[in-house]
């Protein structure tokens, strides 16, 4: 009995572990070509039907769009992509800039 409990113990320790790596995570990339009042809806409407994309943040004066996501689920790079293909190069800012 104490065998198979430390065995499941381990186990529930295993795949919690991993979920505990992954977790939420805000980006900011520098938007290209944004050059209109109608602009930053359709970079956020891409970037936001990237899965894993809970938040997505556009502001049209500093060309940038802060973006929260869950990084088990999707990457910047996913979400630079998604931007480039509606039209709008998308490059993940260094943090602190």
């Amino acid at each position: 009995m104490n065998k198979s409990f430390s065995i499941l113990a381990l186990i529930v320790l295993a795949i919690s572990g991993t979920a505990a790596v992954a977790g939420e995570r805000t980006v900011t990339f520098a938007v290209d070509n944004m050059t209109c009042a109608s602009c930053p809806y359709i970079v956020k409407s891409s970037m936001a039907a990237v899965h894993g994309v809970a938040k997505v943040a556009v502001s049209f004066a500093a060309k940038t769009a802060t973006v929260t996501f869950d990084d088990a689920k999707t990457n910047p790079d996913a979400i630079a992509a998604a931007s480039l293909n509606a039209g709008y190069p998308a490059h993940a800012k260094p943090q602190g800039s």
